[in-house]
């Protein structure tokens, strides 16, 4: 027969040779390539399961460091307002003290000058007794007789204690 008509006989044992062929890989080949089929439809699935659950963590992931990052920086506010707080009265005490150590040297010089003055004022009068004292000397020594000789000689002292 020809190319384009076959002829029984080879239809026959084509079928018979398909037939053999088809039984050893239903044996043989299907159920391992089913298998591998079955396998690889298995891990796909277990990775797109995998994949899905892995972005939702990262979600869970990226709300976490969210707040994380929002109480930082509420956390850093009142950081800095505490700072600030405690700046300021760090500073309110030092002007406090800075004031009453200013009282302190006021109420000292205060208390120097007042002692000192008691000082020049008693050295004053001790200079006054003694020249109360020297003119009275003087007076005594002289003995006038005459009351009007004796006021001319107080009154002289008495200038001369003025010019000095």
């Amino acid at each position: 027969m020809g190319f384009v008509t076959p002829d029984y006989g080879t239809i026959f044992w084509m079928v018979i040779s398909f037939g053999i062929v088809m039984f050893i890989l239903k044996k043989f080949a299907w159920a391992p390539i089913l298998k591998a089929l079955k396998d690889r439809e298995i891990s796909i699935s277990e990775a797109l399961n995998s994949a899905e659950s892995a972005r939702k963590e990262v979600a869970g992931l990226i709300a976490s460091n969210n707040m994380i990052i929002a109480e930082a920086k509420r956390e850093k506010v009142i950081i800095i307002k505490e700072a600030r707080d405690i700046k300021d009265r760090i500073i309110a005490e030092a002007r406090v003290q800075a004031n009453l150590e200013a009282q302190k040297g006021i109420e000292i010089a205060r208390q120097q000058i007042i002692a000192e003055k008691d000082s020049a004022i008693s050295d004053i009068k001790k200079q006054v007794a003694e020249l109360s004292l020297m003119i009275a000397e003087k007076v005594i020594r002289k003995q006038l007789e005459n009351p009007k000789d004796q006021e001319i000689l107080v009154k002289d002292l008495l200038k001369d204690l003025k010019l000095k």
